[in-house]
């Protein structure tokens, strides 16, 4: 039995507000199945004054996935029975499809459609309708990497199980829910709440940092089944009850969500039915993460130790840095003390998939930027940088990136900081034939700005960047899902006399995507 640090856990809960500061939020803290420390605190809305209470809705994002997944598996039995239903949403696809395991495992190599949602013209705080999403997932063509072979997050995975799942069931994902789920666990005010632009309890979710203050996030995303579910922290830890409760029944749907996935060459996996597979203090967690703009949301459990986390904000800091720090806590185990990082670290280089991968160093971690949320490294004994799932090493001027979780080890080549090119010459309109898109580059007065347009409409213009030779970044900052994409790396392509014919643009959730110029 794991020993509870009551004193030390309780000191934990007591900082978060000041550790992870923003409007409001909640955590709570469970072993063998009952509660041993909760909080709320702050409020639900600023503006009046509405209090955040354990029994505050709120969003909890992504975790909604792994609700989906149990429904799937209580209602198909073997999920890959459907297999052959997944072309009627991808009925333009051209290579090899997904099976319905591999889209509960993100491993289906679908672009993510909230990412592709910049490149179709959306902007941030326009609706985005149920009726919108499968005529966008059905533009797919391709997919970025052969499906089962690797790792990356995509949402359109679990939006396409759950219409597959209302399909066949002839019910709403919310009945089935409460069905299979929400009722047997006790989770009595849980909800579906689509339509992100009417949380439940008048809850408000809050931009910006302590520096920039807090503003309310205008969201209007329809979500099913890859997020959507609103619960109280009342309810979550009754969830948790519910998994500690079937923990060793091998029919019990979170018994048969969190076996541990592998990818199609049977190297084990981090991810599986909506459920990600971590080590926190030398134990084995599954849990997931939620993140929607105002919005962000963890939970943890440790099914050996019988120990459970929850913690929700209405707000953007890492609740998965305030979860861990929780079961650090909870255990005993001071937060380790990271060494400081030697020099010759910093720099940028070309990485896999085409996508610019940066190193920024601090006094003892760094940034790496390659994924769509920067990974924090830090120094291991053997001199590598390392994160959860990250390893990096320096083999002179060229970096070894291995991605643990995502499936993929490649050494990257030094991208010089040099002028990428004569931007006028790069100004022009680019269509895709992928996406059935375009773009239109705009340079002037020594500015570059790019500005998509597609079947969402015309986009906002976004700022552009030099990296290298023939090598640009599209940042993009803010958009409809959160966190938005981040920075896109656009490569140049020229012919055999040296004109640019066209361009090839990706990031983490959606790369190499191309464009012709028109």
């Amino acid at each position: 039995m794991t020993r509870i640090d009551q004193a030390a856990l309780d000191a934990a809960l007591d900082a978060l507000p000041k550790r992870f500061p923003g409007p409001g939020g909640v955590a709570g803290v469970m072993q063998d199945g009952k509660v041993v420390a909760a909080r709320a605190w702050g409020h639900a809305n600023v503006d009046t004054g509405v209090p955040m209470t354990p029994g505050t809705r709120l969003p909890i994002c992504s975790i909604s996935k792994q609700f989906t997944c149990q429904v799937l598996l209580a209602t198909a039995g073997d999920p890959d029975r459907l297999n052959a239903r997944v072309a009627e949403y991808l009925p333009n696809f051209t290579g090899p499809l997904p099976t319905v395991t591999q889209l509960c495992a993100n491993q289906s190599g679908l672009r993510d459609y909230w990412a592709l949602t910049v490149l179709h013209g959306a902007f941030a705080e326009q609706t985005f309708a149920r009726a919108d999403a499968l005529p966008l997932i059905a533009r797919m063509k391709t997919g970025h990497f052969a499906p089962g072979s690797r790792y990356s997050y995509c949402n359109c995975n679990f939006r396409i199980v759950s219409e597959l799942i209302e399909s066949e069931t002839g019910e709403p994902l919310d009945r089935l829910y409460a069905r299979h789920i929400w009722e047997p666990a006790g989770m009595k005010t849980a909800v579906l709440t689509a339509d992100t632009r009417h949380p439940a309890d008048g809850v408000v979710g809050y931009e910006g940092t302590q520096a920039t203050g807090y503003f309310p996030a205008d969201n209007a995303i329809f979500w099913i089944g890859d997020a959507g579910i609103s619960a109280s922290l009342t309810d979550m830890l009754a969830y948790e009850a519910w998994i500690d409760a079937t923990r060793d029944d091998p029919a019990s749907l979170y018994r048969r969500a969190s076996a541990p996935p592998t990818f199609s060459d049977g190297t084990p996996a981090y991810y599986g039915y909506g459920l990600a597979h971590e080590t926190i203090a030398g134990l084995a967690f599954t849990g997931h993460a939620g993140a929607l703009r105002g919005f962000r949301a963890q939970r943890l459990n440790a099914r050996e130790a019988r120990l459970s986390v929850v913690v929700m904000f209405n707000h953007e800091a890492s609740c998965h840095a305030a979860a861990e720090s929780l079961v650090l806590a909870a255990l005993g185990q001071p937060e380790p003390a990271a060494p400081p990082i030697p020099d010759g670290w910093d720099g940028q280089w070309l990485g896999p998939d085409n996508l610019v991968t940066r190193i920024s160093c601090g006094r003892t971690s760094a940034v790496l930027s390659h994924a769509t949320i920067p990974d924090t490294v830090t120094l291991a004994p053997d001199g590598t940088l390392v994160a959860p799932g990250v390893v990096l090493r320096r083999q002179g001027d060229r970096l070894e990136m291995q991605r643990i979780a995502d499936n993929t080890s490649a050494i990257l080549p030094p991208l010089a900081v040099v002028d990428a090119g004569d931007a006028a010459e790069l100004a022009g309109c680019y269509a895709s034939t992928e996406l059935e898109a375009d773009v239109t580059i705009e340079a002037r007065d020594g500015g570059v700005h790019a500005r998509f347009a597609g079947m969402l409409g015309k986009g906002r213009m976004e700022r552009i960047e030099p990296a290298g030779k023939d090598v640009w970044i599209i940042a993009t900052r803010r958009s409809m899902d959160a966190p938005a994409p981040g920075d896109w790396t656009l490569l140049v392509r020229r012919d055999g006399g040296g004109r640019i014919v066209g361009l090839t643009l990706g990031c983490w959730l959606a790369h190499g995507i191309e464009y012709r110029r028109v």
